[in-house]
């Protein structure tokens, strides 16, 4: 059996040129569909690992007041893709936080040691600076970089081998 009848790289040419060759067939918003699915299932032990990274976060300093600081950032790191656009591509990402205590860019503020951020203690006086666990969204992902695109890459392959076998059928 011979390859697709297009390029395949793990890249955004590559992805864009899968993309291409989807939109041609009969049933390209369901392959659409289920190539995202299939990428982004491919993202869900990184973003795990992730989350996983952020609940480890110490919670000394953090304010305790519901809902959790912490668990509302979980909650917010999930994969994400998109197939056409401005941007084509995969990726895990934590999502802004907008009902968490009027504090919207929690995962990006914890995520960074330096400069930290200001609250009021127990939503009083006096203020306070508190720090985050530095770097535990990038650290989280450090020596799996390679599995994740690998993953990716496959559900991509995956996608591409049957539109091949229809080409060739």
């Amino acid at each position: 059996m011979a390859g697709p009848p297009f390029e395949l790289e793990c890249t955004h040419e590559g992805l864009d040129s899968l993309v291409r060759a989807i939109r041609q067939q009969a049933d390209a918003k369901a392959l659409r569909k289920e190539l995202a699915k299939n990428m982004r299932d491919a993202l869900k032990p990184a973003a795990a690992e992730a989350k996983s990274s952020i609940m480890g976060m110490s919670s000394a300093g953090l304010s305790t007041s519901s809902p959790g600081l912490r668990t509302a950032i979980a909650k917010k790191i999930r994969p994400e893709v998109k197939l056409g656009g401005r941007w084509t591509g995969a990726r895990v990402k934590a999502f802004k936080t907008p009902g968490l205590r009027h504090f919207p860019n929690a995962p990006k503020r914890t995520n960074r040691r330096d400069g930290g951020w200001r609250t009021l203690t127990y939503g009083r006086e006096p203020w306070r600076t508190q720090y985050g666990k530095r770097h535990w969204f990038d650290e989280s992902f450090e020596g799996r970089e390679n599995q994740a695109k690998q993953a990716v890459l496959d559900a991509m392959e995956d996608m591409a081998r049957r539109i091949a076998s229809r080409v060739h059928n």
